[in-house]
């Protein structure tokens, strides 16, 4: 990228063997930072430690993103592979059900909240008692745009993300000034996650966005790499909507 902004830095992406958290670990490798990726998939996760350069840039930690045993696993063994832990990106989620939030499955619902809402606070906290709480640091929540508003079809996952972005706020509140802990809300971006809601028509789906095109990953690896950077020095508790305008149009 033709910048350092985080040389001698090393970052935590959860969700990370693609898609959107892979997206994010590339962009703050290429801008010096040193990453520990974590994904179900173990081979998945070996290729996207490969692609981002092998152990001298990145390590992988395999598991399953709500379970506390994986979650203290990884943040200890960043730690003890890179000797410090600057930069958090909650990126980890689920989203295995579609239709009337009225017919949810409430087992489905308690999986949700786990993945996508608790298992942030819980990353959080691992990686404030390790290295945050000491010697300061950043942390990005990726949210969705689904939980700024109304989403049919996806509206639990929506009300999960929302409770993300509280989150967000409320940490910032807890830990400034040392910590900041801000969250990016994309909307629909092309990636194996999302397919459903575009593979089959995606010209389609682009054109209710200004921008004319749905996002890719490289559009919120963008904006969390502000987010995490010195850059954004005095920005903290904010949910930054990264939706090629949609929102604008009453669209989602």
């Amino acid at each position: 990228m033709g910048q350092e902004r985080f040389a001698g830095q090393v970052a935590l992406v959860t969700g990370a063997s693609r898609g959107i958290g892979f997206g994010i670990a590339q962009r703050l490798v290429a801008e010096g930072a040193r990453v520990c990726i974590t994904g179900r998939n173990t081979e998945a996760l070996d290729s996207a430690v490969a692609e981002l350069g092998g152990p001298d840039h990145a390590i992988g930690v395999a598991g399953k993103a709500d379970r506390p045993d994986h979650q203290q696993e990884t943040v200890e063994r960043t730690v003890d592979t890179f000797g410090r832990l600057d930069l958090l990106v909650n990126n980890a989620g689920i989203n295995p059900t579609y239709g009337p939030m009225i017919e949810l499955d409430l087992d489905a619902a308690r999986k949700i909240f786990e993945v996508n809402a608790l298992a942030a606070l819980a990353w959080t906290q691992w990686a404030h008692k390790s290295w945050l709480g000491e010697h300061g640091g950043a942390v990005v929540n990726v949210s969705s745009v689904a939980g700024e508003r109304p989403a049919p079809g996806i509206g639990f996952y929506g009300a999960s993300k929302a409770m993300l972005s509280h989150i967000t706020a409320e940490l910032a509140v807890e830990l400034g000034p040392h910590i900041r802990v801000n969250a990016v809300a994309p909307a629909v971006v092309k990636t194996r996650f999302a397919a459903a809601l575009y593979e089959d028509n995606e010209d389609g789906a682009a054109q209710i966005y200004p921008m004319r095109r749905l996002g890719v990953p490289g559009d919120v690896a963008g904006a969390a790499a502000f987010l995490l950077s010195a850059d954004a020095a005095w920005l903290t508790g904010q949910t930054v909507v990264v939706d090629g305008g949609v929102t604008q149009t009453g669209g989602m």
